[in-house]
């Protein structure tokens, strides 16, 4: 069977999570978000804003299988510049995003935001490392010992939090081990402080699971490209995904399902999901030849400029909040200032509804349709934006 074996599905798959990903990530207000839209408190899974990152990892290692063949035909210094220039500037992007607009307002003046308290880490951040990681495993060991790297990599964890975390509590905000070293290499002022203590939820520690997670997304995207697209394919990927699913819950009892410290049982667990989710796409999609509709149609047009929709998601907020709106309102004198998003969730988004959970999901919906507009103009134009 040959290796260019194509799923259209797959680019459904990728698009959909980059939309979901911006969808949990821009509420009206965070003071109004369904509960199955936020993250679990510490253990747990909910099933939106906990599967879409790991989603993510996982497409990323599904796109890597499509490329690593030309890439290992590659000098050795050809691989290893393209993947530390990709690698670095991913992070460096998620650097600069985290200090965008990189001015702020005092009073009537804007100021420099000091470096200090600007966090380091994050999402780009960590697909960054996960992909400088996992493309060098993957280039240059077989896939058999990929496969037992990547095993490797999750118990290894596991026993890392065992052995360096807090003996009573190890899987614990307060006793999780990788904590300790993201304040020694970043600095307190540098950590993600939204947990009520400074807690790095994007960790160096945690993101060793989270490479494995893309090295799985690349073991199902390496065999998916030698399969015939039929129903014993279907049959396969879905008895894939429920052991995947299966073993993480299983692990549950021991290592439990938890986002912020990327658990090695939250990496089976969400993985197979991924290949179930996978599995319905690529039915209804390669094999009832659904290919052309609504739903596809406007997944895709995330799928094609993946990263790059979702590091402008992140930085035009960011960059309007440079943008003042008198509300009508004063405070010890002093006239009361919203940006353009405030304004348009104040004024417009809520006259649909009493109910503010409602309009908060209005506004992520606002929002969406939005960032596939410039999605929409991107892919008409033919302008394919690799980062």
């Amino acid at each position: 069977m040959s290796s260019k074996v194509r799923y259209f599905s797959l680019d459904v798959f990728r698009g959909a999570t980059v939309a979901l990903m911006i969808l949990v990530n821009n509420p009206g207000s965070w003071s109004y978000v369904y509960p199955f839209l936020e993250h679990a408190s510490w253990n747990g899974c909910t099933p939106t804003a906990d599967l879409v990152f790991p989603f993510f990892l996982f497409a990323v290692g599904n796109s890597l299988s499509f490329v690593m063949p030309s890439l290992a035909q590659q000098k050795h210094g050809i691989f290893w510049r393209k993947i530390i220039k990709r690698s670095l500037l991913i992070f460096l992007i998620g650097l600069f995003l985290n200090w965008l607009p990189f001015v702020k307002w005092d009073h009537d003046a804007l100021v420099f935001k000091a470096w200090t308290g600007i966090r380091i880490m994050g999402v780009l951040q960590r697909i960054a490392l996960c992909y400088f990681f996992a493309a060098i495993i993957l280039r240059y060991c077989s896939l058999r010992i990929s496969y037992v790297l990547a095993g490797a990599l999750l118990i290894g964890y596991y026993l890392l939090c065992i052995f360096l975390g807090d003996p009573q509590m190890p899987f614990s905000i307060f006793g999780w081990f990788g904590t300790y070293y993201d304040v020694k290499i970043f600095g307190i002022s540098h950590i993600y402080q939204g947990e009520g203590i400074p807690f790095e939820v994007e960790g160096l520690l945690s993101t060793i699971p989270a490479i494995a997670q893309v090295m799985i997304g690349y073991f199902i995207g390496h065999w998916l490209q030698k399969q015939s697209k039929n129903f014993d394919l279907i049959a396969k990927l879905l008895l894939i995904g429920c052991v995947l699913t299966f073993i993480g819950y299983v692990w549950d009892y021991h290592f439990p399902i938890n986002k912020k410290i990327w658990s090695s049982s939250f990496v089976m667990y969400t993985s197979g999901l991924a290949v179930v989710v996978m599995t319905f796409l690529i039915y209804f999609i390669e094999i009832k030849k659904n290919s052309a509709n609504i739903f596809t149609n406007f997944c895709t047009v995330f799928g094609k400029n993946p990263l790059f929709i979702f590091i402008m998601s992140g930085a035009i907020p960011r960059i309007f909040n440079l943008v003042r709106i008198p509300d009508g309102t004063t405070a010890n004198g002093l006239t009361n200032f919203v940006n353009p998003f405030t304004w348009f969730y104040d004024h417009i988004c809520t006259i649909f509804s009493a109910n503010l959970y409602i309009d908060s999901l209005i506004y992520a919906f606002c929002f969406i349709i939005f960032m596939f507009l410039l999605g929409y103009v991107l892919d008409r134009k033919g302008i394919y934006i690799k980062v």
